[in-house]
């Protein structure tokens, strides 16, 4: 069984496009907001606390696809359910399913990877293998 984590979106008016319908890049911006906090829930630090002790810096995207099922509209509460839903060992896969009550938005795959300043270039990062306490505490 797979840890989720839900987050909690109010969609604003702001958020949509001209049509009343949330823009869809406002998904991949609240997905990766999710990401973060499916981390904090499971007890990680925040990226700029975890870089201090361990030169974490974050998981960026490396790969993302999202399929779309049905619209989301300004005044809109929409759920996030964020799972890990493979493990590799450099990078994960993180599962997104979006809902607004019973009803399937949108559902995303984000490949990520953990980062750290490269050590021969400070400019540089680096894929590191996925720390194994922080897969334990996810898990």
């Amino acid at each position: 069984m797979q840890r989720t984590v839900t987050t909690d979106i109010l969609v604003n008016f702001g958020d949509c496009d001209p049509a009343g319908i949330v823009f869809f890049p406002n998904f991949s911006r609240w997905m990766d907001a999710a990401s973060l906090n499916f981390f904090v829930a499971c007890g990680i630090p925040i990226w700029s606390e975890l870089v201090k002790t361990t030169g974490i810096m974050g998981t960026p995207v490396l790969e993302i696809n999202v399929k779309y099922a049905n619209a989301a509209r300004y005044g809109d509460t929409l759920s996030i359910a964020t799972s890990v839903e493979e493990w590799r060992d450099k990078v994960f896969v993180q599962k997104h399913v979006v809902t607004r009550g019973e009803t399937l938005i949108c559902e995303g795959r984000e490949v990520r990877a953990f980062i750290t300043r490269h050590p021969d270039d400070p400019n540089r990062i680096k894929a590191i293998r996925v720390p194994d306490d922080i897969r334990a505490k996810c898990e």
